[in-house]
């Protein structure tokens, strides 16, 4: 006789808290909300609006075919060209032998956490999904807290002082940079003095430079160059080559982490196998060295410093205060200057703040809460790039020789980032 109780069902307690990610679940709504009719201005999800350059599609056309499974470290003509990608930008001596290939450098993230036994070191605020990760796993993570003075970025004297409570503790730190929510990044001096904390300490340090292409300069130092025996690097192909849904991530490791290396690749063996054939066959042509790569990147990163800066200076010119935009493609907007006027409202916190923006405005933003800000701030994360990549790509291609998109190649290109941005302009104005 078949029994009517319910099967039993005992979830990992390491998942109790924990919801869907916030930048999926944003974009999922979002997404809903647009289905229903109604005009959203998306600024909570963070997906590159640009083209996968036509020569990398072209290669993946080619290589659509390839349908065998390939080394869990990945194609070795791929691992060859972002070992020599990194080494040309990031100043590495690395080797194919020192790659690891992924399905989204996020899996790889995961799987270093597995591997790795030890404390988790991040600052505050950072990209949403370390400290859920490590959570998952059963890892100690340790927020550092990090201040508007220094852009929200770890200092050498906020890492030294989680260090010397207890010296001999081994530790993980990942610093993300241009960060994921604030757009901002370190500077070599800051990099240099970082390194010589993780030297003293022996950290290992996994440097996650997925935006390290998008920095608004076209050019950045890697803590790689000043502590190469501890530095993991970590990229792929999701933010400065457009190919979010392609999952293609990787991992570079210092020949003294080896050991490291190794246990991670038993990890993969044993989970997702390898990466898409297909996908790892035509990266390797977004990695190779190309001008017509390099012409791509300066006009992505020419049209996201023209929009960051606009977005900043509308909303500076209303009291917010945040870094200002540096590279990729967010900011941390701060409302401080607003509570008073939110809490006559009865909205006392980010999440409430967001919320009614979504409702009233029309706009979705991220509450900082979900990036590691404190409760009970009206900080919340702002991702500029609700435009047409298509459009703005060839509008940067059609300007005349020298002259970098400004104020009114926004205006004129980018019309739902203008809209979006002056109607919570008006939303707070109203308070």
């Amino acid at each position: 006789m078949l029994s009517n109780a319910p099967i039993p069902t005992v979830i990992n307690q390491n998942l109790f808290g924990l919801r869907t990610s916030a930048t999926v679940a944003i974009n999922e709504k979002s997404k809903a909300l647009e289905q229903a009719g109604k005009t959203i201005f998306k600024f909570g999800f963070g997906q590159s609006p640009f083209p996968v350059p036509e020569l990398v599609v072209e290669a993946l056309k080619r290589h659509a075919h390839e349908k065998d499974y390939l080394a869990v470290r990945g194609l070795p003509a791929l691992r060859d060209a972002i070992a020599k990608f990194t080494n040309h930008r990031k100043g590495t001596f690395a080797v194919a032998d020192d790659v690891l290939i992924g399905p989204g450098s996020k899996e790889l993230m995961f799987l270093l956490q597995l591997s790795y036994y030890g404390e988790i070191v991040i600052p505050a605020p950072s990209w949403v999904s370390y400290a859920p990760q490590a959570q998952i796993i059963g890892r100690v993570v340790t927020r550092a807290e990090t201040r508007m003075a220094n852009r929200l970025l770890l200092t050498p004297d906020e890492l030294e002082a989680i260090c010397q409570a207890d010296p001999e503790r081994p530790r993980l730190v990942i610093l993300n940079y241009p960060s994921n929510p604030t757009g901002s990044t370190y500077d070599k001096e800051t990099l240099v003095a970082l390194a010589e904390v993780a030297r003293r300490y022996k950290l290992i340090v996994l440097s996650d430079e997925i935006y390290g292409e998008l920095n608004h300069r076209g050019t950045q130092d890697s803590i790689a160059q000043f502590y190469p025996e501890g530095t993991i690097i970590s990229g792929g192909l999701s933010k400065w080559c457009g190919a979010g849904g392609w999952r293609l991530g990787f991992f570079v490791f210092p020949r003294g982490l080896k050991r490291l290396e190794n246990a991670m690749a038993i990890c993969a063996s044993e989970t997702f196998t390898s990466t898409s054939a297909p996908i790892q066959h035509a990266a390797v042509s977004a990695f190779q060295e190309n001008p017509a790569i390099d012409t791509y990147l300066e006009h992505v990163r020419g049209a996201l410093a023209a929009v960051g800066q606009y977005v900043y200076g509308q909303l500076s010119a209303t009291g917010v205060t945040m870094p200002a935009p540096e590279g990729g493609f967010y900011l941390l907007p701060d409302f401080e200057k607003y509570r008073d006027a939110l809490s006559r409202r009865g909205i006392e916190d980010d999440r409430a703040f967001c919320q009614a923006l979504l409702d009233e405005a029309g706009v979705a933003l991220l509450p900082g809460s979900d990036f590691g800000c404190r409760q009970g701030t009206f900080r919340t994360r702002f991702s500029y790039v609700d435009f047409d990549g298509n459009n703005v790509l060839d509008a940067c291609r059609n300007l005349p020789a020298g002259q970098l998109p400004d104020a009114a190649f926004v205006e004129k290109y980018c019309p739902k980032m203008v809209a979006g941005t002056q109607a919570l302009c008006d939303w707070l104005n109203a308070l």
